[in-house]
């Protein structure tokens, strides 16, 4: 940004009817929760500055208004124009470099005199400085929070209405004559167009022969200049007409945060995607590892049962145990016992193998213990696995492809407010190009396409 930037002043004049005014009032005293505009910073609301308030809503304040006399709706439609709203503004760089916020307080107060003085003290309803639009621009140029401090006021468009006596009255002498001046609200009388004149005071004519006009709001553009400046307040020049730059400057920046958040949403989504992917994976793996243990426990399990068996055909052997004990003769005189070969045989045999027998069992608890173990680790494993991804698991099974629309969704929806915004920025540098086309030219438009039908 250019440290030698012009600073304009601004005044402009924005209408609202009565239908419509309750949301930009909610929106001028923060009474709402939520703001289309991002900078909106409510933990600084507090230091908006009030120059005047309503005690009720806008529109019950017009009631009381018209009840007592004060102002007068006649002839107005329901959705005329009956509210004006003024916004007086100077670059942001323009209070930082003379003192911040308390100079924007003397600053703004000055202007709200300014619009006193314009739509008359009794017809403002409100104002209010805001303090709390983060300038995100200059906020990272100046390396601290630099809040945008403007004015708005809400005021009635009155002009004083003469009210003639009518040819019904009695005295025909009063016919025509003044009855009263009324407080009319309207609109289009409060800022009708002014005829151009020379140093002189001579009135100004196009090529046409026709009156040279200046639109009202110019001429409030350069009242406000003036009274700032014969105020002792310099270092800006008048705005110009139409000009958008620093709202052009402010959305430049928007747009680029918003590509730079953007990237990152899609980023963070890619990640997501990718770790929902490997979350799938690992359990897929786990649930191999777990059957696979299982086919081992089972496997295991086959061979306990046929170790079971073979000690049930042992145990089945009672009756040749209980032969054992006759086994063989005792010789006198001696502790030695004499066996015939073939049952000596047998009895080598059932040793060995209960020998066998013994230690295979050991070996096979040992294994069994050390398995159901294990077993016992991956189930928890597994377990706590599973209800980690529970929810996502059983929203891929429920709607597989909702969830992937999710996610599709969110990326699409950023994009969108990124070409929204572009398409804003666009439509404003657009129009702040865009030769301005006569009203006497469009009417002549008008008149030959309605000839030509």
């Amino acid at each position: 940004m250019d440290d030698f930037k012009t600073n304009y002043s601004v005044a402009r004049v924005v209408t609202h009817t009565r239908d419509n005014i309750s949301k930009f009032e909610k929106h001028n005293a923060r009474k709402n929760e939520t703001y289309s505009n991002m900078n909106v910073d409510l933990s600084q609301t507090h230091n908006n500055v009030y120059y005047k308030q309503c005690d009720t809503t806008l529109n019950e304040n017009v009631k009381d208004m018209v009840a007592n006399d004060q102002i007068s709706l006649r002839g107005l439609k329901k959705d005329a124009k009956i509210f004006d709203e003024l916004v007086f503004d100077i670059n942001s760089e323009y209070f930082e470099q003379n003192g911040g916020y308390e100079f924007a307080k003397e600053f703004y107060e000055k202007a709200f005199h300014f619009a006193e003085q314009e739509m008359g003290a009794e017809n403002i309803l409100q104002a209010v400085m805001h303090a709390d639009e983060l300038n995100v621009a200059l906020t990272e140029k100046y390396g601290k929070p630099i809040y945008h401090y403007h004015l708005h006021v809400i005021a009635l468009p009155i002009i004083g209405k003469e009210i003639k006596y009518s040819k019904r009255c009695k005295d025909k002498e009063l016919v025509g004559k003044v009855k009263e001046v009324i407080n009319q609200v309207s609109h289009s009388k409060k800022w009708k167009s002014e005829k151009a004149t020379d140093n002189f005071g001579n009135p100004l004519y196009d090529k046409k022969g026709k009156p040279i006009l200046i639109k009202s709001y110019s001429l409030l553009q350069d009242r406000f200049f003036q009274y700032m400046s014969d105020s002792g307040y310099r270092g800006f020049i008048r705005g110009i007409k139409g000009s958008t730059n620093e709202h052009l400057d402010n959305l430049n920046y928007k747009i680029k945060k918003e590509n730079e958040r953007l990237e990152n949403l899609k980023e963070k989504a890619d990640n997501k995607e990718i770790e929902i992917e490997n979350k799938q994976l690992e359990l897929e793996n786990k649930q191999k590892e777990l059957n696979n243990k299982q086919f081992e426990i089972d496997s295991k399990q086959e061979e306990i049962t046929k170790i079971e068996t073979k000690l049930d055909e042992y145990a089945n052997y009672t009756t040749t145990i209980e032969e054992l004990d006759n086994f063989g003769k005792q010789k006198r005189f001696s502790k030695k016992v004499e066996l015939e070969k073939d049952k000596f045989d047998i009895v080598i045999n059932l040793a060995k193998k209960g020998i066998s027998a013994d230690r295979i069992i050991k070996n096979l608890e040992t294994r069994v213990n050390n398995l159901v173990e294990s077993v016992y680790s991956w189930k928890q494993k597994f377990e706590d696995l599973q209800e980690k991804t529970k929810d996502f698991i059983e929203a891929v099974k429920i709607a597989p492809q909702k969830v992937t629309d999710f996610l599709k969704d969110i990326i699409f929806r950023e994009q969108e407010r990124i070409r929204e915004l572009e398409q804003e920025r666009l439509e404003k540098l657009y129009n702040s190009r865009k030769p301005k086309t006569s009203p006497k030219l469009e009417k002549s438009k008008k008149r030959r396409s309605r000839d030509a039908r």
